[in-house]
């Protein structure tokens, strides 16, 4: 009798002891894709196949770091921030191009750039750049949900769509076009810099609703980067400054004042949007330390790129001819305009740390 009493006992608290664990929760299903959208910091060469834009890097010096040493049309010596990040997410080595010819159905299942160097939220930013524009790279996006239906199925790409990151980095081109670099532009006679703001924003929250009406649930949006300390606005504003090559600072105001309003409209955003998970990536200020700071990331020189005199040269200006500095790996730049492989890595490191883990508890 005791013998049973105490088998009785061991069982009855075996299961107490089960009952009061922890009920698990539902983790997030894994990343399934990356489909990034906007400009040259996220263009994988889709500017190759756009004949009358002046915004191409399809030939050397670009590229030289990439693993075949082969011009794809990064607007960078090798890769980009989504190439990290695909590759961490161990979906594939480098994030392709959609306009790419040689893109497979099967490829494109796990990501894809619609992205086109020189592009913008602003009609008049295209107009200038030639660019593709957000609309038509929505267009491409919708192109490419019709393959993925056809190579898996409708409820299989709806899955994939669902469980995808979206990377939108747009915007610098519209305040580099359209509020600095020219002193009398459309723009500038019609808004305010806080008015010119709100009409990107504006044109930014339509184009995330639009994805997420087509099942995208996983947004990064990219802030602006301290436009004022890019190399082609330090050798512009150096000609009205007795060539002093230094950070122009109402410029870079007006980029912090545009990241906080980003920062206020995507939790308005997420609410208004079930189910979706939108994250803010904050570019500028680390791209700004890594001006300020060079040596804590082994930077040598931030404010010239590595390409011919690192002041000018962009896309064309940058070409087989063109001077490059031995090692790209010691600068923030690359060209005049763009981040080095380098400073791309450092940018995906803060992602992966900051991002993800927001997109994908």
């Amino acid at each position: 009798m005791e013998q049973k009493t105490t088998v009785l006992f061991v069982l009855l608290f075996s299961l107490a002891s089960f009952l009061s664990l922890p009920i698990p929760t539902t983790a997030s299903p894994p990343v399934s894709a990356v489909f990034a959208f906007g400009d040259s910091t996220v263009d994988s060469g889709n500017n190759n196949r756009l004949p009358f834009t002046l915004f191409r890097s399809d030939h050397p010096p670009y590229g030289r770091d990439l693993p075949n040493h082969v011009p794809s049309g990064r607007f960078t010596n090798g890769k980009l921030s989504t190439d990290f990040m695909v590759s961490r997410l161990g979906l594939k080595d480098l994030l392709p191009a959609y306009r790419d010819p040689r893109l497979t159905d099967r490829e494109l299942l796990t990501g894809v750039s619609f992205a086109s160097g020189g592009s913008g939220l602003d009609d008049l930013t295209l107009a200038v750049s030639k660019a593709t524009s957000l609309g038509r790279q929505l267009e491409e996006f919708d192109e490419a949900l019709g393959r993925m239906r056809r190579t898996v199925g409708e409820k299989n790409s709806s899955e994939i769509v669902n469980n995808a990151v979206f990377v939108i980095s747009v915007g610098t081109n519209d305040m580099v076009f359209n509020l600095f670099d020219l002193p009398v532009t459309a723009r500038k006679i019609e808004f305010s810099p806080s008015g010119y703001q709100d009409f990107l924003l504006r044109r930014l929250g339509s184009f995330i609703q639009n994805l997420y009406q087509r099942g995208a649930r996983r947004f990064q949006v990219a802030g602006l980067p301290p436009i004022g300390c890019l190399p082609m606005q330090l050798t512009i504003s150096s000609i009205f400054n007795g060539l002093r090559r230094v950070s122009v600072e109402q410029q870079n105001t007006d980029c912090q004042a545009y990241n906080t309003k980003l920062q206020g409209l995507i939790p308005r955003l997420q609410a208004s949007l079930p189910g979706s998970r939108l994250a803010y990536f904050d570019s500028y200020n680390p791209i700004l330390d890594m001006f300020n700071n060079p040596s804590k990331y082994g930077f040598v020189q931030t404010h010239k790129g590595c390409c011919g005199t690192g002041m000018v040269e962009l896309g064309p200006l940058c070409g087989e001819l063109s001077l490059t500095c031995p090692d790209p790996s010691k600068f923030l730049f690359w060209d005049s305009m763009h981040p080095s492989q380098a400073a791309y890595k450092v940018l995906a490191d803060i992602s992966a740390r900051t991002v993800l883990p927001i997109l994908t508890a």
